[in-house]
């Protein structure tokens, strides 16, 4: 992990809590995978503007979680709702959902054969109908944004980790989304390229971008979140503000957690 876990804590850069509207809603979500309860009567609410970092142990249901938002898994029970409207199930609303929550993952999923410029530019031609020209502006702005500008020609194997993740990012925003979604995007990097990732997350933070990040980054959550998340065993143990859960967590799984992890 490129932030130390002994460090003392960077000031936060994202210090006031947004008191925009809630706009990613779950209400009693349960889930299971065959036998097992992965997720148990969760309820969240992510309010425009926010960002809510999720951690907890490994098989704790983070994951599951970021990823029943934007319906690549089903739940069995209960409600997810993204500004007022219910998840769909299917077809051509759930494809516009899925442009209104952009979701970068641990591995980056482009698309190989592409450039850069054209894994950035296609989604906003196919998915939004955006002229060509344009989101090839749009794509260059981005792709700027993030710092990998000069690599836009490039296949994207022969990029770094860190700049393919930045790319990804990049892709992400292109759709204009409401809400972006993470689900460890730095944990299949290298230690050195780990940074580069989380300092165009912030920006983003700093920027207004509503977010649910699912990370092991702990140094991360102090500084860029508004509220972290705790879940252990499927469940929502505890939430709080950064500094309030990292000096002074409440429940003894969260105590056990963090003793386990900020003294490596």
């Amino acid at each position: 992990m490129a932030d130390s876990m002994t460090a003392e804590p960077r000031p936060a850069d994202v210090t006031t809590r947004p008191t925009g509207e809630p706009l990613i809603v779950l209400d009693h979500v349960e889930k299971h995978f065959g036998e097992l309860h992965v997720l148990r009567d969760v309820n969240l609410t992510i309010h425009r503007g926010e960002v809510v970092v999720v951690i907890g142990p490994s098989g704790s249901g983070k994951s599951t979680l970021c990823r029943t938002i934007n319906r690549l898994e089903t739940i069995d029970s209960g409600t997810i709702s993204i500004d007022g409207k219910p998840l769909p199930a299917e077809g051509r609303e759930l494809a516009r959902l899925r442009a209104d929550v952009g979701m970068v993952f641990q591995s980056f999923n482009l698309f190989a054969h592409r450039t850069v410029l054209e894994n950035v530019t296609l989604g906003q031609v196919k998915a939004k109908g955006v002229k060509p020209a344009v989101a090839k502006a749009t794509a260059m702005d981005l792709l700027e944004r993030v710092g990998v500008a000069d690599q836009a020609a490039k296949r994207p194997a022969q990029l770094s980790g860190g700049q393919q993740q930045r790319v990804a990012i990049a892709r992400a925003l292109a759709m204009k989304p409401k809400a972006m979604l993470f689900d460890e995007p730095t944990s299949a990097l290298d230690p050195e390229m780990i940074n580069e990732v989380l300092d165009v997350m912030v920006g983003l933070a700093q920027d207004g971008m509503t977010m649910v990040v699912v990370t092991h980054e702990m140094g991360f959550a102090r500084r860029a979140a508004h509220r972290v998340v705790f879940m252990d065993a499927g469940q929502v143990v505890e939430e709080a503000e950064p500094e309030t859960f990292f000096t002074a967590p409440r429940s003894g799984r969260a105590k056990d957690f963090l003793s386990k992890i900020l003294t490596h």
